[in-house]
């Protein structure tokens, strides 16, 4: 009885085995038969992802929780992106490595997409800042017109690389455009209204969204977040933000709310969270937050901050 036991036990093992080894075949399979799509930080790989869906094989290079400005991709990166079918980034100088990553990699077949290439650009206007990036302003992606553009590339370089499912991504980019509209149009509806204009924000991040929806953006620091703003500058924003009688400072997810929090001390103001949707955090990510979610967030935070 015992013997029969043991042979029984054995052959279930055994037909686990082979079952287990089967599933993990068929999912190597059905992996190696997807593109292989890197995005240098989140919201490309938010775009991708919608475009893309289960037709991809998606992979963010720059890990949650951190801050993109001051990222730079390990050696064993580089070394993965030899395999990949396309690399997205946003350009404009926001990933300052990019050239050097595509110079190193010996892959011909590699489909590039610079995601901002085609949106209309709003210039630097001040030489302060400049040292860091480029003559344009990189963070396009907070205006979701401008996320359409984007979008609209990426979509382009997966039918580049896959053909044959090129009316799965036209209409998974048709759906996510639809979105992004409604999105413009709930910005352009809810903030109309509102009487004050001004937002005080942690670092130059904002300047696409106050563009399209009539704001005005005043940076504590500069295009990057780690710009220190000198004692003048923070004494000169103070007086800015009494004469305006501005209730809310902003600050943001990734970076040190010091800055924002002593300006607001200073002049009796409260601060918020306005979100550049340049990374997640590790709570966002629990939350299963994305873009559009983000954004919607941000609405009702300057509808609350203008508001008052």
């Amino acid at each position: 009885m015992k013997n029969k036991i043991v042979v029984i036990f054995i052959m279930i093992v055994m037909l686990l085995t082979v079952v287990g080894c089967t599933d993990n075949t068929k999912q190597k399979s059905i992996e190696k038969n997807k593109i292989l799509v890197y995005a240098s930080f989140y919201p490309m790989y938010d775009f991708a992802k919608n475009i893309g869906g289960e037709k991809i094989n998606l992979k963010l290079m720059i890990p949650s929780g951190i801050e993109p400005h001051d990222w730079e991709p390990t050696a064993k990166i580089m070394g993965e992106i030899e395999k990949a079918d396309v690399f997205i980034y946003n350009g404009l100088d926001l990933e300052p490595w990019v050239d050097k990553l595509i110079g190193s990699i010996d892959n011909e077949k590699l489909i590039t997409v610079e995601a901002s290439k085609g949106v209309h650009l709003l210039g630097v206007h001040s030489n302060e800042y400049e040292h860091d990036h480029g003559k344009y302003d990189p963070h396009v992606w907070l205006d979701p017109i401008n996320a359409i553009k984007e979008a609209e590339n990426i979509k382009n370089a997966f039918i580049k690389a896959d053909a044959e499912n090129k009316d799965f991504y036209e209409r998974n980019y048709k759906e996510f455009v639809d979105k992004l509209s409604k999105l413009d149009k709930k910005y352009k509806n809810e903030l109309s209204n509102l009487e004050k204009k001004e937002i005080v924000v942690s670092h130059a991040a904002f300047g696409y969204l106050a563009d399209r929806y009539g704001l005005k953006q005043i940076a504590i620091s500069g295009l990057s977040p780690q710009e220190e703003p000198s004692a003048a500058k923070i004494a000169k924003l103070s007086d800015f933000v009494k004469e305006h009688n501005i209730k809310y400072i902003f600050f943001e997810t990734l970076t040190s709310p010091k800055l924002s929090r002593v300006l607001a001390e200073e002049v009796g103001a409260k601060t918020l969270v306005l979100n550049p949707i340049e990374g997640l955090t590790e709570e966002d990510i629990k939350n299963n937050k994305n873009y559009i979610i983000i954004m919607e967030e941000n609405l009702e935070t300057l509808k609350k901050a203008l508001g008052e």
